[in-house]
């Protein structure tokens, strides 16, 4: 009989505990943020021109080369101008606000006897135009890689 008060006793301790409330339910999650719109694709007709540019060290102001670069309505005829070099080709792709250019393979205008290829980003507005540069450098067989800084303007017609 006592067990059987002792199991009584517990099944309505049991029945009569406190429930823990049920969490509320999260509220629903709230929509991401849109992107933000893309900018708009560069018109090679805008850019199409003669361009005084520059290049620097990374953390530099100062011009370590000056040259031009001719730039045509389409990819296909851009031209690097390097100082006392004959004009070389350029090879331009167009992704989004970017225009990206591959060099051909030259001497070095600032590592004498050096081979060099470059690698350019360019973002136009207006008549200004910024973006870097990366320099391979081939140095007895090894690539050797240098940042840079792009600037320029457009020259007058």
């Amino acid at each position: 009989m006592r067990r059987l008060a002792v199991v009584l006793s517990a099944t309505l301790l049991i029945a009569c505990a406190k429930k823990e409330p049920e969490p509320a339910p999260a509220p629903p999650a709230a929509e991401p943020a849109a992107p933000p719109p893309a900018p708009p694709p560069v018109d090679l007709n805008a850019v199409a021109g003669t361009w005084d540019m520059k290049t620097m060290s990374a953390t530099s102001d100062s011009a370590l080369v000056n040259y031009t670069v001719v730039a045509s309505a389409d990819t296909a005829g851009w031209m690097l101008n390097l100082p006392k070099r004959k004009p070389m080709k350029l090879s331009i792709m167009v992704m989004g606000d970017s225009v990206m250019s591959t060099g051909p393979e030259y001497e070095s205008v600032l590592r004498k006897g050096v081979k060099v290829r470059t690698n350019s980003t360019f973002h136009f507005v207006g008549d200004k135009v910024t973006g870097t540069t990366v320099a391979h450098y081939n140095i007895k067989g090894a690539d050797s890689l240098v940042n840079l800084r792009v600037e320029g303007t457009r020259k007058p017609k």
